[in-house]
């Protein structure tokens, strides 16, 4: 018999995996709040993930590289950049905080993504004619 090296030889065919090939991932957010009272802009956005990421993960958390690439503040939606080796500890930070200006909230990841262009759309909010 042929080892699998051999037989990826002969027939032309060689498997590839990239693992992470992407240095960022990014991530399409909702801050939902209990009452809507409080304004939050973008600069407010940004520390308030800062403060989320040293709360959860310390000094190390809070100086995690995350852009805000773009922010609704009709909606309270983002989009957000990391890079990829620090998407966990986002993602738990955001996911665990429970409160903005002492008022109850949550943090709602709607998509993530190695690729920008794929949170363009979003296949379930599609409407066909």
């Amino acid at each position: 018999m042929r080892s699998s090296a051999e037989e990826a030889e002969s027939s032309g065919y060689q498997r590839v995996v990239l693992k992470n090939a992407s240095p960022h991932h990014y991530l399409k957010v909702r801050l939902l709040l209990e009452d809507e009272s409080p304004r939050v802009s973008a600069v407010d956005l940004k520390s308030f993930i800062t403060s989320c990421l040293r709360g959860l993960h310390g000094e190390v958390g809070a100086a995690l590289d995350v852009d805000v690439l773009t922010y609704d503040e009709e909606t309270l939606t983002a989009l957000l950049r990391v890079h990829s080796r620090g998407l966990v500890k986002l993602w738990s930070s955001l996911t665990l905080q429970g409160s903005y200006q002492n008022r109850a909230c949550a943090f709602r990841v709607l998509q993530v993504s190695p690729f920008l262009l794929a949170l363009t759309g979003n296949s379930r909010d599609l409407q066909l004619d």
